[in-house]
């Protein structure tokens, strides 16, 4: 996807073309780097490029399975939280990528399957501080958060990428796309 989405006159349509240039934006920071390059934690946090593409996509699963369930018992991991933060033996950033591409397409469908996006969901329940129990959201909501949650850890892989090797978000999303090169004299 170019730098800036492209006009949309549907608000589905430019929702999910907007949370689809987030995940194309956290992908980017991980193009031409190694397995070990995007596992390194290379500031001060324990934040890694790998870890936040599989983050990301581990956080859209939870919330769109919740637009189909209703059940905030998806916010409830049984497998060790940190683990969602990194690459874990055995999983290749190839792993992860192949993942977050499937969540998405599986999110679009869902997506696409909703009537209302501003019908209200069933209330929440009580299970996790950072989700207070009664809240009824709409989809368009779980929405907005996803591209909010997504836009907020591209940074942070910009952040991180450009600290491996000096790379921004525009070269390497230039690198990624193919784009020809610019004389910038």
């Amino acid at each position: 996807m170019p730098g800036l989405v492209p006009p949309v006159t549907d608000e589905r349509e430019a929702l999910l073309a907007f949370r689809s240039q987030q995940r194309d934006a956290l992908r980017y920071a991980a193009h031409g780097l190694t397995d070990a390059q995007v596992s390194a934690r290379s500031t001060v946090s324990e934040l890694c490029v790998a870890g936040l593409i599989k983050h990301a996509a581990l956080v859209e699963q939870a919330w769109s399975t919740f637009l189909v369930t209703a059940d905030t018992g998806v916010f409830v991991s049984q497998d060790d939280w940190a683990d969602g933060f990194r690459l874990v033996r055995g999983e290749t950033l190839d792993d992860v990528v192949a993942f977050a591409a499937e969540q998405a397409r599986h999110t679009e469908k869902v997506v696409h399957d909703i009537d209302d996006l501003g019908g209200l969901l069933p209330p929440t329940t009580d299970l996790v501080p950072w989700i207070p129990g009664g809240t009824a959201w709409t989809p368009r909501w779980v929405l907005l958060h996803l591209i909010e949650e997504t836009a907020r850890h591209a940074g942070h892989a910009d952040i991180i990428r450009e600290s491996i090797d000096g790379a921004t978000c525009w070269t390497v999303m230039a690198a990624a796309e193919g784009w020809p090169e610019q004389d910038r004299g």
